[in-house]
């Protein structure tokens, strides 16, 4: 397998475990991951947060940990990445205000290289313009941005344990999704994990 470099956009308050985990098994595997974060340097963190159902009619937003920043954002050059992972959580819903991170995404939509959104991550795919008839999934409350978007939308799980591969994207709708997340981004990136 040769190794792939693959830039994760996050911002403050992503979700911990979809920040934290890819970034473990696509490194674990061999691949390089880059994290930017507009207005953050190499060496900073972003502050994570922990998304749990209890009861309420949605989601609790607990407190994470400490993200780290391991390249500048705006010294990153997109054609230098083979791939693209946008973790979910809140970072997402302002994340697509800026005006370069959807540039950053429309270059690998148009480029057709590798792309794995989970959770709250398509409205940066749909802010950038690049989910029009493609299929994905989402946490269920970013599905109408996704439909208006332009997404064929997909069907969840019970359990929110899916994912789905549409050409070079893999979405799916929340951590619970990891391995099947990316066990098929893994296959998209022509990984190859021997049992």
């Amino acid at each position: 397998m040769a190794a792939k470099k693959i830039l994760m956009l996050v911002g403050d308050f992503v979700e911990d475990y979809e920040a934290m985990v890819p970034f473990q098994i696509l490194t674990m595997v061999g691949h390089e991951v880059h994290t930017v974060c507009p207005d953050k340097k190499k060496g900073d963190t972003v502050k994570t947060a922990i998304h749990d159902f209890v009861g309420d009619q949605t989601y609790v937003e607990l407190t994470g940990h400490r993200f780290g920043i391991n390249a500048d954002f705006d010294e990153i050059d997109p054609a230098q990445y083979d791939a693209l992972v946008i973790p979910g959580g809140r970072a997402p819903e302002y994340l697509r205000l800026n005006k370069r991170v959807l540039e950053i995404t429309k270059h690998f939509a148009r480029k057709k290289k590798p792309i794995a959104a989970i959770c709250h991550g398509p409205q940066i795919l749909a802010a950038a313009g690049v989910l029009k008839d493609r299929k994905v999934i989402s946490y269920p409350a970013v599905g109408p941005e996704c439909k208006l978007a332009g997404a064929k939308y997909g069907k969840i799980e019970p359990g929110a344990n899916n994912a789905l591969t549409d050409g070079n994207m893999v979405t799916a709708p929340a951590w619970p999704a990891h391995p099947e997340w990316m066990k098929q981004f893994l296959k998209v990136l022509g990984s190859k994990i021997e049992a």
